[in-house]
């Protein structure tokens, strides 16, 4: 919920006008590193789309002269490019990619769109965004383990005799590819961009020198051909919507990558180069398998002859590890929001360019989407089993958009409801369709993406649930801090030297580490700052909104610190910034106060046993507060405090 921008300006401003105020060269890099991330996983859905779609028609039958009739492969083919029009090109690329939030987009950035048309404390809003955000992680461990395993399955034909190797190659590509995450997108996006360039000249050219052997194809282009194999087929029209729909998986991660490279060149990449590609290649497959029906079998590799079987393999390898990426660096970038949006503990971030900000790595997340494509690429061990898991998670997080988007362009562009129904949900019936033909696959592979979706939504609604009990248990024991201040005016302790930083989330109650440092040390800083580090539904402010200061007494500021939902909390440079309008401290004399809560499982909770023991096992797991807003290590004093919850 991604890597090389022409400057942080176009990363955080994202739309066509700013990318055409940069150099066209500076755009073309960008509409380059897009091919490569962006369009990675759509790019690979060749391999397998056409062939699965066919399969679901016949039921499975291999070998021989296929009995399935020319109609029925115009009509297949008249699905696919039509669901490339309508959900990638037309909902994705036209209508959602305007729908960003400061120039970031996926389901979260339309979940603080939503919140901010309707009410932050909408309900609806955050189960929407819950549920996207987790099925978006389903997507992310399924989509590497079926392009890496379709990929290499091409050497069962390319070199037999390495048959029976395609799951240990797929694991040990699969190791290599997470292991240079660390690295950085933008490292990694300069040598997928080119790649992912010539492998889509090379789609667009062998579609193009076989898109002849059969004239017919062409029917495809009207679309009456895909609505009237529906119609006339009932008894397979589900498996064939849910094995077509393979070919416009990627379209959410490509809605999720906005941030990263702008909307001009991400549609400049589609409209002039990556659909023109697809389609040339996907008419070439239909063209081929229409003068000779046993290429069905793998209609993609056959578009070579067999000297091209091995490069094309090795390309195509290389092609499915690079389509893997989009959905890697959408979901660090999706935790990352979901971490601002308090949807998730605090996890370690890791900024990997110096110059753009969208580029992280975050090694937890890495290692568990690992965890995650190793296990499916073991108990699946083919990419058509893994295409009965697949489409499920990619849809739910599609209709999850639709849902989004008609509540941001109702509320949030202030259209009549009327019309945001009108121009949605047409799309939204398809990604329904979709979903609902996936629900098929259920028993036979499509209940892990439902499971893992399960257990991210429990995980991020006991984390949403446990914080909210804690906030209220904690207030009613607070002292609210102007009584505390009036009584310390009263009755004034010792003063010592310097400044203390009370870190806060409640910036009308005393801190309890303040009244901690008082009951036990009985002394009380020259300069006490109050601070409080919100999270805005924006992905980045500037610095002119970023620090606001209210005093409350002599000795005592009251400070809100603001970052955006995309951007990592720095207290310390927050604090450069009041030095700058005339808030005077010493750095080196400042400590900065924070409370370590131990919690424990109450008697009466508002959550069940287990679930208090979830929210208590995450929050121990959560990355250090020191490290998150960026401390000094060496100024920090942490009181700890035990609290029930």
């Amino acid at each position: 919920m991604l890597a090389g921008q022409g400057s942080n300006e176009q990363a955080a401003g994202g739309d066509a006008e700013q990318a055409g105020a940069h150099a066209p060269a500076g755009f073309f890099a960008l509409a380059l590193g897009s091919i490569g991330v962006v369009y990675g996983d759509i790019g690979t859905s060749p391999l397998y789309a056409l062939r699965e779609a066919v399969h679901a028609v016949s039921g499975g039958i291999s070998g021989g002269a296929w009995p399935i009739a020319r109609e029925t492969i115009i009509g297949v083919l008249s699905l696919i490019l039509w669901s490339l029009i309508l959900v990638v090109t037309i909902k994705y690329v036209v209508i959602l990619l305007r729908a960003d939030n400061k120039g970031e987009g996926g389901t979260l950035s339309l979940v603080a769109l939503a919140q901010r048309a309707m009410g932050r404390s909408h309900g609806l809003v955050l189960a929407l965004g819950i549920t996207g955000a987790a099925l978006f992680y389903g997507d992310s461990m399924l989509t590497p383990a079926i392009s890496v395993l379709s990929a290499v399955e091409g050497f069962r034909l390319a070199a037999p005799e390495l048959g029976h190797y395609v799951v240990p190659i797929t694991v040990v590509i699969l190791v290599a590819l997470f292991a240079v995450q660390s690295r950085g997108t933008g490292k990694v996006a300069a040598f997928f961009g080119p790649v992912m360039a010539l492998w889509f000249a090379v789609l667009g050219l062998t579609g193009l020198l076989h898109i002849m052997d059969d004239p017919d194809v062409f029917r495809a282009l009207l679309p009456h051909y895909g609505l009237m194999f529906l119609i006339n087929h009932p008894a397979v029209a589900f498996a064939v919507l849910g094995a077509v729909c393979l070919a416009v998986t990627g379209a959410e991660a490509l809605y999720a990558d906005l941030g990263h490279f702008g909307r001009g060149p991400i549609r400049a990449a589609w409209m002039g180069f990556v659909f023109p590609a697809l389609v040339l290649n996907y008419f070439g497959q239909g063209a081929l398998v229409l003068a000779h029906p046993d290429a069905i079998e793998n209609p993609f590799y056959r578009l070579v002859p067999d000297w091209g079987l091995l490069p094309l393999t090795v390309m195509a390898m290389v092609a499915t590890i690079i389509a893997s990426q989009a959905v890697i660096t959408g979901a660090f970038s999706l935790t990352r929001q979901a971490i601002q949006l308090g949807l998730l503990p605090r996890l370690e971030v890791r900024f990997t360019s110096a110059s753009h900000q969208g580029q992280i790595f975050l090694p937890r997340v890495n290692a568990m989407l690992l965890v995650g494509v190793l296990f499916l690429v073991a108990m699946f061990g083919s990419s058509s089993g893994l295409a009965h898991a697949y489409g499920i998670s990619v849809f739910g997080a599609m209709v999850v958009d639709g849902i989004l988007a008609i509540l941001v362009i109702w509320r949030g562009w202030r259209w009549s409801l009327a019309l945001a129904a009108l121009l949605i949900t047409p799309f939204l019936a398809i990604d329904i369709a979709f979903f609902a033909a996936n629900l098929l696959k259920l028993f036979s592979g499509g209940y892990v993406p439902v499971l893992l979706a399960s257990i991210l939504i429990i995980v991020m609604w006991t984390w949403v649930k446990g914080t909210a009990i804690l906030f209220a248990k904690t207030r009613k024991v607070d002292v609210p801090l102007v009584e505390l201040v009036e009584m310390l005016q009263k009755s004034p302790p010792h003063r010592v030297k310097g400044t203390a930083v009370f870190l806060t989330s409640d910036p009308e109650t005393a801190p309890s580490a303040l009244l901690h440092n008082l009951k036990h040390n009985k002394v009380l800083h020259e300069k006490n700052v109050i601070l409080t580090v919100k999270t805005a539904d924006v992905p980045r402010i500037g610095d002119e909104e970023r620090v606001n200061i209210e005093p409350i007494a002599d000795g005592f500021w009251r400070v809100e610190m603001t970052f955006g939902y995309m951007e990592t909390p720095n207290v310390p440079k927050g604090l450069a910034i009041l030095r700058k309008r005339g808030f005077k401290f010493d750095i080196m004399s400042t400590s900065f106060f924070l409370s370590r809560r131990s919690i424990r499982p109450a008697a009466q909770s508002g959550m069940p046993l287990w679930q208090d023991r979830l929210f208590i096992s995450l929050a121990k797991n959560a990355n250090d507060a020191t490290d998150f807003f960026q401390i000094p290590t060496g100024r920090v004093v942490e009181v700890g405090t035990q609290v029930t919850v």
